[in-house]
């Protein structure tokens, strides 16, 4: 009897202590930059957020006639300061880009539980604002943000660019909290997962990207690092796999990491490849919007 008491009061604790990490992993670490953009006309402003709550925005636009509008999404803990190098790419091809910093990252409102799904909807915040179509660039979280997005206003994305995402959320997550430690990963990440799952009403497996990938009708760049170990680069290749065929083109980044794809030297190449296959009528569609 004394044994089963024990048993019990164990199996009691670690369900209190993983709805507490439940909580933690939602909240932290929050890992800002500084990297302010150095081109163009940069517009700093505040948008409104699904819930009322303050967006930072920057609207960079380039010095001669806009090619049209890049808006990029941030990943987990960062800012909109993350994304500015990518866009000095995209900058160089005279393209306007709009980044933002999601709630409860930069110097945007708290929010507290911000997952993929609210990523989306600060993107969704952002596309009202812009009023014209978008090539839309996530990175990692904010990725998974940017496909959820995708699918629910296909008139509003021309191209999408998918950097460190992944094909399933719980492989993904379960996957990154193996990295951050091999015990906490296996020992509390399953339990962790469940409380999400049962908190977001099922919600993690109706995000996963490889299901919305379906929903998604246009070209796809999907960008990994060979070298990332937060999230495998055979998660990039199965999210490759799950859009139509043809529809995807996978770019890896040779000996590149979770967040240093786009430092690579075939990184502007593989981007402006791309564009030129599948930018056509970007001018005129998205010059209006880009001014």
């Amino acid at each position: 009897m004394a044994i089963l008491y024990a048993l019990a009061v164990l199996v009691v604790f670690y369900l209190l202590l993983t709805l507490i990490l439940t909580y933690l992993v939602q909240q932290y670490p929050r890992r800002p930059v500084v990297d302010k953009p150095d081109w163009g006309r940069v517009e700093d402003t505040v948008l409104s957020a699904i819930d009322g709550k303050r967006l930072e925005v920057w609207r960079i636009l380039p010095d001669g006639p806009s090619r049209g509008i890049v808006l990029f999404m941030h990943g987990w803990g960062r800012n909109r300061d993350r994304m500015v190098g990518r866009a000095r790419v995209f900058a160089r091809w005279g393209f306007t880009a709009v980044i933002h910093s999601a709630r409860d990252h930069g110097n945007s409102s708290p929010c507290r539980f911000m997952n993929a799904l609210k990523f989306a909807e600060d993107i969704e915040s952002v596309l009202d604002w812009v009023g014209a179509p978008v090539l839309l660039y996530g990175h990692s979280a904010g990725a998974g943000g940017a496909l959820i997005a995708a699918s629910r206003n296909p008139e509003k994305i021309r191209l999408l660019f998918l950097e460190g995402c992944y094909a399933r959320t719980r492989e993904a997550l379960l996957s990154l909290y193996t990295w951050v430690h091999p015990v906490f990963g296996r020992g509390f990440g399953p339990a962790i997962l469940g409380w999400m799952n049962l908190f977001y009403r099922g919600g993690l497996d109706r995000a996963d990207p490889c299901r919305l990938a379906g929903k998604v009708d246009i070209p796809v760049m999907v960008i990994h690092g060979a070298n990332d170990r937060r999230f495998p680069v055979a998660f990039a290749r199965r999210l490759a796999a799950c859009f139509r065929p043809g529809q995807a083109c996978l770019f890896i980044a040779p000996q590149a990491g979770h967040s240093s794809a786009s430092t690579s030297p075939d990184y502007p190449a593989a981007i402006k490849d791309f564009l030129d296959r599948h930018g056509n009528g970007l001018n005129s569609t998205l010059r209006r919007g880009a001014a």
